[in-house]
């Protein structure tokens, strides 16, 4: 299964000629080849696939994906799974 989530960048470097960045996911921060969306600026959010990133989407957008998320994660929760259906560990009450 294949899952993307935006990211935003925070730094845009070149590497060997390869336009790079960090892009902050909630807090983990990892790095992306931007070469795909060359038109890519600092503060923007966009979707990475095995490390490429292939969209650039609007800060409105990536809050509806977030919105989401929380949604999803929470009705999971609700039905003792986490969001990937693998059962929640149980927390030690002793």
């Amino acid at each position: 299964m294949c899952l993307a989530i935006p990211g935003k960048v925070i730094e845009i470097n070149e590497e060997q000629s390869i336009k790079m960045g960090k892009i902050d996911y909630a807090g983990t921060i990892k790095e992306a080849c931007l070469a795909y969306v060359p038109e890519v600026e600092i503060g923007q959010y966009v979707i990475v696939h095995a490390g490429f990133a292939l969209n650039v989407i609007d800060e409105e957008e990536a809050k509806k994906t977030f919105e989401l998320w929380d949604e999803m994660t929470a009705k999971a929760a609700e039905e003792g799974l986490d969001i990937f259906g693998m059962p929640l560990k149980k927390e030690n009450k002793g």
